[in-house]
């Protein structure tokens, strides 16, 4: 577990105390029980809780500069365009995991739709929101800097995560219908279509990224057919200390692959060549992650990005994640064919997403080594007897 961060135990979604517009004391190091955006915004001074590292702080002085991947081509069936993206994303991938697609398919309305809804839930009361908190060990629901979970680096920002798979039951509607009422049944629609937009756009993309690495191009589409993936969608308001703090800490996704949609203000860094890089909102692209576990399907060969958000004393930021996860059971191991055709040995022993998730909810702060870590913990005689 993170040293720096230690964890606060609370029983599963506890009746919630009378807020009554108190957001609670978190000067001198405390949390208080709900923290949103309005709270941080009229915060002069960063509070104890919030202030990050020096070496997390470090500033981006210099713009990412990677190529746009078109897949106009890919979706026509060119397979010299087919070809060109593979080489595109292989040589990202290789590197940091990190790229951006273009014509990718995905309405722009629909996306712009998604971004205006965001403003309905987070300029909700707070009392509101947490009406919907996370319960401890899951990821779904609305987090307010996480503080039910952290005492120390807190992340400037509030998140509201949706559950997410493919089947009769519209799982992302039906929630936004029981859990927050008949204002948010539109919501709901939209968030609904846009999760199974970008549900077809993930398994493309992972069609593409079997492509890449020269093994049967359906391998990893198969495997994430039945993906139970979510969606998170994240509001960082203004900070007026912005050197002090972060929106999200630098880490690596613990899930299999994030397709990232962020407004045109500017946030998001990933470390490439040993230094925090920019990345430019680009109008009609979409950020694409790899995350711990797609780069354990891949042997380590493909990096799981390492990335952090920060945040400005100017301008709110919005962004919508979309993080590709397999089935609960699915057993995450790299092809046969791929350590063939590369000569590795395993460098991660097999596990199940599940486990993975427990691990990251319950035991460990995700960072650029939870993979690592949870194999180590894997291995462990010890702990393997509480899987």
């Amino acid at each position: 577990m993170d040293s720096s961060a230690s964890v606060v135990l609370s029983s599963p979604c506890a009746k919630l105390p009378n807020l009554e517009g108190n957001h609670g004391n978190i000067e001198k190091g405390g949390v208080a029980p709900f923290i949103d955006s309005a709270f941080l915004q009229k915060q002069s001074q960063v509070p104890t809780g919030f202030v990050w590292p020096e070496a997390d702080l470090v500033s981006a002085h210099q713009e990412l500069n990677e190529p746009l991947v078109d897949l106009e081509g890919f979706f026509k069936g060119d397979v010299v365009a087919t070809e060109n993206a593979a080489k595109a994303i292989r040589s990202s991938c290789v590197s940091h995991g990190f790229f951006q697609v273009t014509n990718h398919g995905v309405d722009l309305n629909l996306i712009k739709l998604a971004d205006d809804h965001l403003d309905q839930f987070f300029k909700l009361p707070v009392e509101e929101k947490a009406k919907v908190k996370r319960c401890p060990g899951s990821p779904y629901g609305y987090s307010g800097s996480h503080a039910d979970r952290f005492s120390a680096k807190l992340p400037w920002k509030e998140t509201l995560s949706f559950a997410f798979h493919q089947g009769p039951n519209p799982v992302v509607a039906d929630f936004c219908k029981s859990k927050l009422g008949k204002d948010f049944e539109e919501t709901g629609r939209v968030y609904q279509k846009y999760c199974e937009a970008m549900h077809n756009l993930a398994l493309s993309i992972t069609e593409l990224l079997a492509i890449s690495l020269k093994v049967d191009r359906m391998h990893y589409r198969e495997f994430f057919e039945d993906a139970h993936s979510i969606l998170r969608c994240n509001f960082y308001p203004t900070c007026q200390e912005p050197s002090l703090s972060l929106g999200t800490g630098p880490h690596c996704d613990p899930i299999s692959l994030t397709i990232l949609y962020q407004d045109e203000v500017r946030g998001l860094d990933v470390f490439v060549n040993n230094i925090w890089q920019t990345v430019r909102p680009i109008q009609g692209a979409l950020v694409i992650n790899i995350g711990d576990t797609f780069s354990a399907l891949t042997n380590g060969m493909y990096k799981s990005c390492l990335h952090r958000a920060v945040v400005n004393s100017q301008k709110e930021r919005r962004s919508m994640a979309f993080f590709l996860c397999p089935r609960d059971d699915k057993v995450v191991k790299p092809p046969e064919d791929l350590l063939r055709i590369e000569g590795m040995t395993r460098k991660f022993p097999d596990f199940t997403w599940s486990d993975f998730l427990r691990f990251t909810q319950y035991n460990y702060r995700p960072d650029e080594t939870t993979l690592q870590k949870f194999s180590n913990w894997l291995l462990s005689a010890d702990n393997n007897k509480h899987l």
